[in-house]
């Protein structure tokens, strides 16, 4: 090997070595993740709702989705849900159901089914705006504002609200009715709503007992 050679192979070696060796040259979210520091909480706020104007969304309560071995925290959340729908219905809110894939209104655990007259929306994704009429069935009833509730809080609840937001519903995030498999899940989804850029603006975080209708 010529001295020039040897040169240029001197310091390519050093280079490598050096960027090899620079603190966190290599580093991506994945190697920092156990360093990583959970933010603060997103502060829960009441909601007082006008009844004619708000419809609330329940999205994807059916058997494969909501049991005690894929999802035992979406099971919990149904007697809160069932209660706040018992409220809302007593209001005269409009209430829309949502099935994705195959599912039918038959999979919908019994506690949450729509009632006569209701509005199913079938073969659904994550986005229930996408493929379906909601958008138009929303604005031709004069809603305003929707409750997002269901599973899973990081597919229906988080890409159907944030779409929600983008068209200018306001929109309404019981955290007790938005539920995954595990917390870090649901945390990660409440803290987008409370901080994603245009969707924040939009959103009100809040629990079933800190939502009125009037």
């Amino acid at each position: 090997m010529n001295r020039a050679l040897s040169r240029l192979f001197f310091i390519g070696t050093v280079a490598f070595t050096a960027m090899a060796a620079a603190p966190g040259a290599a580093a991506t979210i994945i190697d920092e993740w156990g360093s990583a520091k959970a933010e603060a909480a997103p502060a829960l706020k009441p909601a007082a709702l006008d009844a004619k104007t708000t419809a609330v969304l329940v999205m994807d309560l059916v058997n494969g989705g909501c049991n005690e071995k894929r999802r035992p925290r979406c099971v919990a959340s149904i007697p809160l849900i069932a209660k706040f729908l018992d409220q809302a219905r007593a209001k005269g809110v409009t209430v829309i159901n949502t099935v994705a894939g195959k599912n039918t209104a038959a999979d919908i655990l019994p506690q949450v089914a729509p009632k006569q007259g209701e509005p199913l929306l079938t073969g659904t994704v994550a986005n229930k705006f996408v493929r379906t009429d909601l958008e138009k069935m929303l604005k031709d009833k004069g809603i305003k504002t929707v409750v997002v509730i269901g599973t899973a809080a990081h597919g229906a609840v988080l890409y159907t609200g944030s779409e929600a937001a983008f068209l200018k519903f306001s929109v309404v995030v019981p955290v007790d009715g938005a539920s995954s498999e595990n917390l870090f899940a649901e945390q990660a989804v409440a803290w987008l709503f409370a901080n994603a850029p245009g969707v924040a603006a939009q959103t009100t975080l809040t629990r079933f007992d800190m939502i009125t209708f009037q």
